[in-house]
């Protein structure tokens, strides 16, 4: 019991609610139901994302040894090659999965992984860290958008005027609608919320062990506020209308107003977001004290989901929404027991 306690913390498995809120969010963008390749493409996420855990403490098992003895590799508890091991199967795995979904799928996950080993090895203490751990979070939401849309091309669809069911109509929904390309399309801006959070997180994250910077929770949560808005705004107008993708009314993919129960739903998990990221920054802005900006950090990972909710309800997928939001009070019990950070 106790060897699993110690590989629960070196994956730091209450941070794992955070992860299939990505691919399911890219589902929701693409316009398009979840289904076996979307499910291929979560494992993947989890795997790859697990992996980056283990080589992390690999990777920092001499800092740690000075700033945080307590964890699993320096004290002990688990060699260093054995989380070198670890990450190295679930990279395989991780990527067996998103070929499995499909060549374009995989080769998301390709680019994936190469991410993660380049920050784990190379970049985390650069200035280009959190850019490349925003660009993981983004390229998983991506790779949940194209395993979702799958194998479809212009060349199986009849004709522009009958598209398969579920996808869209309308202005700007023909054939190439549906491919690989197109979902990427309609992903990118979904991706870049998760990135933005993501890279300002992990700026606030690189002083967590020694505290006395207010700078970055204080942009932090600039950020967050942005974003809560962002998602949660009524897409009928202003930039935010762009979201929207072509569609008949009551189809998937078109998001409710702010006076309906959609819009309603999708302000109220906006709302939970920032809530949940922006309390402890604002803590840890107050007071930048070690333990104040590891809560903040913490709390910074557990608004992934409802900010994940709110992208796959913002995108208009209420389900989806509703799953992921329901991951959110699971992570924070598990959390209690095993850090995220």
């Amino acid at each position: 019991m106790s060897e699993l306690r110690d590989w629960a913390e070196l994956l730091r498995v209450s941070a794992l609610f955070t992860v299939p809120g990505d691919a399911l969010a890219g589902a929701a963008a693409s316009g398009r139901r979840p289904g076996a390749a979307t499910a291929l493409a979560v494992g993947a996420s989890l795997c790859l994302y697990e992996a980056g855990m283990a080589l992390n403490d690999w990777a920092d098992r001499d800092e740690d040894a000075a700033e945080r003895p307590h964890r699993p590799v320096p004290s002990g508890r688990i060699a260093p090659g054995q989380a070198l091991a670890a990450a190295a199967v679930l990279t395989g795995a991780g990527l067996g999965l998103g070929f499995a979904a499909g060549r374009p799928t995989g080769w998301c996950a390709t680019a994936l992984a190469g991410t993660v080993w380049a920050y784990d090895l190379r970049l985390k203490h650069t200035a280009a860290g959190p850019a490349a751990m925003a660009s993981a979070r983004g390229l998983d939401l991506l790779m949940g958008a194209v395993a979702t849309v799958g194998p479809r091309t212009a060349r199986q669809w009849p004709s522009a005027a009958h598209p398969p069911a579920g996808s869209s109509s309308g202005a700007g929904a023909g054939p190439s609608a549906g491919g690989t390309a197109g979902a990427v399309r309609r992903a990118l801006l979904p991706a870049a919320v998760l990135s933005a959070h993501t890279y300002a997180l992990t700026t606030v994250s690189r002083a967590e062990t020694r505290g006395g910077a207010r700078g970055g929770p204080l942009a932090a949560l600039g950020v967050t506020a942005v974003l809560g808005a962002l998602v949660g705004a009524d897409g009928r107008t202003g930039p935010a209308a762009r979201w929207r993708r072509s569609g008949r009314a009551g189809e998937l993919g078109v998001p409710g107003a702010l006076g309906t129960p959609g819009g309603l739903g999708r302000a109220v998990l906006a709302g939970g977001y920032v809530v949940t990221a922006g309390r402890p920054l604002v803590h840890a802005v107050l007071n930048p004290s070690p333990p104040l900006t590891q809560r903040a950090v913490g709390g910074g990972i557990r608004a992934l989901i409802p900010l994940q909710a709110a992208l796959a309800a913002r995108s208009g997928a209420p389900v989806s929404a509703a799953l992921l939001a329901g991951l959110a009070p699971v992570a924070r019990r598990l959390a209690r027991k095993v850090s995220p950070t």
